[in-house]
């Protein structure tokens, strides 16, 4: 299953069942899980850490040395859950001193030319599409979505279920159930069809969106706003969940809907 003209350290961890093509590089200190497909011209540095059943297509190069001018040669580590798939050319740095770790969750699809920087935490289900580029230490909550092309600026948050529209500058926080567009980004609606795909009833979905509408539609701040949602809407799981986030956001969220 380990072609004679792949390179794999001898101090490698590799599961079983795991196929490895030619010309491809798997240092020391990697540890892969059982089931996984590395293609041909892949290289994994050490510090890698994938999960089971994962498939990582040519020209990938995981656990690189983060392009930060700050990291010092510290131990750190790239975590890829099982069932991921990171497709040609993928860049995914590991974790500087911040958090020691770049994390990718489960069953996640990174496409094409996709660059993760050091110290992200991205969640699972959540798909990635070609080209999009994530600056260093930013959070993307499951199930979230981001369009081809997109820049994510460094310490952005994403939030569950979020879709973000291909071409995007997100240089704000996105907070969960949204849909982000235009430029510069602001709120385009509830991410209505992607929740009734995963289940959310109608009920629930009308709920978020009352919530959005206090947010973005009302000319209210966000402190206003978050104030009159905790009176006169009902709490519930995804009300406090976009209570949440937007109270902890550090960088701010996006704007409102905009003509």
């Amino acid at each position: 299953m380990i072609s004679p003209l792949a390179h794999v350290s001898p101090d490698a961890k590799i599961g079983k069942n795991v196929k490895i093509d030619p010309f491809t590089m798997i240092h020391e200190d990697v540890v892969i899980g059982d089931d996984a497909w590395i293609g041909p011209n892949v290289t994994i540095f050490p510090g890698a850490r994938i999960g089971k059943k994962c498939k990582i297509f040519p020209g990938a190069v995981i656990a690189g040395i983060p392009q930060d001018l700050k990291f010092q040669g510290e131990e750190s580590t790239v975590v890829i859950g099982d069932n991921t798939t990171i497709r040609e050319c993928v860049t995914i740095s590991r974790g500087t001193v911040d958090k020691q770790t770049t994390v990718i969750g489960s069953n996640c699809l990174l496409m094409a030319y996709v660059h993760v920087a050091h110290d992200c935490v991205i969640g699972s289900n959540v798909i990635i599409a070609n080209s999009v580029q994530i600056a260093g230490h930013v959070s993307i909550d499951d199930w979230a979505i981001v369009g081809g092309s997109s820049a994510i600026h460094q310490f952005v948050k994403i939030g569950m279920h979020a879709m973000i529209s291909g071409g995007s500058l997100v240089r704000k926080d996105v907070p969960p159930f949204t849909k982000a567009a235009r430029e510069p980004l602001s709120y385009a609606g509830v991410n209505s069809l992607g929740l009734r795909r995963r289940g959310f009833t109608s009920e629930t979905i009308s709920h978020i969106q009352e919530v959005y509408r206090y947010l973005f539609l009302n000319s209210m701040n966000n402190s206003r706003a978050l104030e009159e949602i905790e009176v006169n809407l009902p709490a519930t799981k995804e009300r406090d969940e976009i209570l949440n986030f937007i109270r902890s956001s550090e960088r701010g969220v996006m704007k409102g809907y905009i003509n």
